[in-house]
């Protein structure tokens, strides 16, 4: 392992990881839901503020940017992190759970800000670079399509913040504490949600045959939709569609003039993306006409894939193993689960990391869920002593 000390090491922070601790326990009791940062972004903003950056605050709803020059180099970084929360009832009974009802950490974005503060807080003190670093604390990543990446490029994020490459983080559970998980190219899929509404004639259920029945198509839809990844996707590649729901009628003695049927579409393509939705469609067509009914698509698409550059993630990947080991850093593998930092990266070259939470933790979105503290020296290193050399 590498023992350079013209760059940050995990040693560095271990004076402040008392402070870390506290910084991310604050944020855990106070929650805040997307749309809703308010308190979370002032904390934010005040914190960096007083570490001397020049700090933006509203950009793309409650987001805050902070930007610290050092040198003259035009070289430029930025680093994201996800401030909101999830609207989840918290079952973890900590000294430190939840003081808002309804409302919890459950995905670690508290861990995920105070690393990034972490990090801020010893980039002021030590200087040790030569370019421009931005800081992005990121609002709404829970909101679904409408998120908080999208709405702080909106907001003209990268003309406002210029950057040669942007990275990010979330903690991986079920991989050891202080684990770094990398990989280039596909990381997380794309979500897409589907709306079907197959529209029949109702009836009495006694006289079918004077009806054009919206259940028993749907029922053969679904069956035929298993057939979209089996027979049209490369069985080397990753798909998966899944019907979450079909409703139709409320009685046993009526037969309804509609069904409707939701759909997650995932996938790690672009290319792949387009001939599910090519193929759902068509398919839904022809099942529908076929039973003499029609049927219309409501198709969705949510985040991106997220596609990590080569290039930026080997970078990341050299920097890992110095501050872990090489043993202590992996190949991270295809997550089906989305992430709407992939918007960033539409925009820009970069690489969003994995770190573990232990192979005891809680999935995410669990009620019982709870960040690594440990992790936080770790974390914060990670972005410190990239940093240093991106813009060495």
């Amino acid at each position: 392992m590498t023992r350079d000390n013209a760059f940050a090491r995990i040693s560095d922070f271990e004076p402040l990881k008392e402070e870390l601790v506290a910084t991310r326990r604050h944020l855990h009791a106070n929650p805040e839901l997307s749309f809703e940062e308010v308190e979370t972004a002032r904390f934010v903003a005040e914190k960096l503020e007083s570490w001397g950056y020049e700090v933006f605050r509203n950009v793309g709803g409650h987001g805050v940017v902070a930007r610290l020059k050092v040198g003259s180099s035009p070289r430029s970084i930025a680093i994201r992190a996800d401030m909101d929360a999830l609207p989840i009832q918290e079952e973890t009974y900590l000294p430190y759970a939840s003081r808002a009802a309804g409302k919890m950490h459950a995905c670690g974005h508290d861990g995920h800000t105070t690393m990034l503060l972490g990090a801020a807080e010893y980039l002021a003190r030590t200087r040790r670079f030569d370019g421009t670093v931005n800081l992005i604390f990121q609002p709404a990543e829970e909101a679904g399509t409408a998120s908080g990446a999208e709405a702080m490029i909106a907001d003209g994020l990268f003309e406002r913040f210029p950057c040669d490459a942007i990275f990010g983080l979330h903690n991986h559970p079920g991989a050891p504490e202080g684990t770094w998980l990398l990989r280039s190219g596909p990381l997380m899929a794309a979500a897409d949600t589907v709306k079907i509404t197959i529209k029949g004639k109702g009836g009495h259920a006694s006289r079918p045959h004077l009806t054009v029945d919206p259940v028993v198509i749907a029922c053969n839809l679904v069956v035929s939709l298993q057939s979209v990844v089996s027979r049209s996707i490369d069985p080397t590649q990753t798909a998966v569609v899944t019907v979450g729901s079909i409703h139709a009628g409320e009685a046993s003695n009526v037969i309804p003039d509609i069904a409707t049927l939701l759909l997650s579409v995932r996938s790690f393509e672009p290319a792949i993306r387009d001939i599910l939705e090519g193929r759902i469609r068509r398919l839904t067509a022809s099942v529908a006409e076929g039973y003499g009914a029609r049927a219309e698509v409501d198709y969705l698409r949510g985040h991106p894939v997220v596609i990590n550059s080569e290039k930026e993630t080997e970078f990341a990947r050299g920097i890992a193993e110095e501050l872990v080991g090489p043993d202590q850093v992996l190949t991270c593998p295809l997550i089906p689960g989305s992430e709407d930092f992939s918007h960033f990266l539409e925009h820009k070259p970069g690489c969003f990391l994995r770190l573990g939470n232990g192979l005891k933790s809680e999935i995410l979105h669990s009620s019982k869920f709870n960040f690594a503290d440990e992790n936080l020296t770790v974390g914060a290193a990670m972005w410190a002593r990239l940093t240093e050399k991106f813009l060495g």
